[in-house]
């Protein structure tokens, strides 16, 4: 897993964080997924220092490390942003207008699917189906749905949540 001449983390991660992980599953033969798991946890993704301390921890191939990440979708390689967006594009919702939504959502944040907005808040993922077929067109974020979506009403859903009072604020803390 070279990594060099890779620019693309400005920050390193703080590697020592993964050690109580590495103690408790490393020497655990079949505990790579678990190991990831707990990394991504602690780090919000997988950063590629991340991974090549886990390769050279556990003994695991670096291929190997990076192959178990890139093949399950439950792995982020890349920051996401606070708000996780997961705009449901399943049959019910793409007969109801799921791409005009996407397409709404994508002119607010200035994104596309996968990306994050530049100012770190939100992340848009397309999915498959989030199960909500009553309540279609549908988007979830941070695991509350929001339903019988328009476009008009999908901006309004993202700038109310932008313009909510950060969780560690007083605002936030006097609610």
């Amino acid at each position: 897993m070279c990594t060099c001449n890779d620019q693309t983390e400005a920050v390193s991660a703080d590697i020592s964080k993964l050690e109580p992980v590495l103690e408790k599953y490393g020497k655990t033969e079949g505990s790579l997924i678990t190991i990831l798991q707990k990394a991504q946890e602690l780090f919000g993704y997988l950063p590629m220092d991340a991974l090549s301390h886990i390769a050279r921890r556990t003994g695991v191939k670096p291929a190997k490390v990076l192959g178990v990440a890139t093949f399950y979708t439950q792995f982020r390689l890349e920051p996401v942003g606070r708000h996780l967006i997961m705009l449901c594009q399943g049959t019910a919702c793409h007969v109801n207008g799921a791409k005009g939504i996407e397409a709404a959502v994508c002119e607010e944040l200035g994104v596309t699917d996968g990306g994050t907005a530049a100012d770190g808040l939100f992340t848009l993922n397309n999915v498959a189906c989030l199960g909500c077929c009553s309540l279609s067109p549908v988007m979830m974020i941070d695991g509350e749905a929001y339903g019988a979506l328009t476009p008009d009403k999908a901006r309004r859903v993202l700038r109310d949540i932008r313009n909510a009072p950060a969780p560690d604020t007083e605002e936030a803390q006097e609610a």
